[in-house]
């Protein structure tokens, strides 16, 4: 499969997992897909990042926000059911709640 196969199927699968938050009553916002080698430097250097070679940086890889009740949250248990829905949609796809090395809720990714 190619690099764009696996971008165009990490998208449809960005989608259902928008389609199941709607269902779990949760409200999604953008957050970020696409980061540059530039941008991932500073996320490096100060820490917010633990890898120079972050999935957003091929686009394989989506920040999300998530709100509850009207309140935004990136609370994992709550979370949680989504992180495992997408887990379910692909054996590639990982969610940065299960991260051994950094909690990271909002992110999902495709690893390939």
């Amino acid at each position: 499969m190619t690099k764009v196969e696996h971008q165009h199927e990490f998208l449809q699968d960005v989608a259902l997992l928008i389609q199941q938050a709607e269902r779990l009553g949760i409200v999604v916002t953008g957050g970020e897909l696409y980061r540059t080698a530039e941008q991932q430097a500073i996320y490096l250097k100060t820490g917010k990042s633990k890898t120079a070679n972050s999935k957003h940086l091929e686009r394989l890889a989506i920040d999300l926000n998530f709100f509850i009740g009207g309140e935004l949250t990136y609370d994992k248990k709550k979370i949680q059911p989504l992180g495992d829905y997408w887990e379910g949609l692909s054996s590639y796809n990982r969610w940065g709640g299960n991260f051994k090395s950094i909690l990271d809720v909002p992110h999902f990714e495709r690893f390939i």
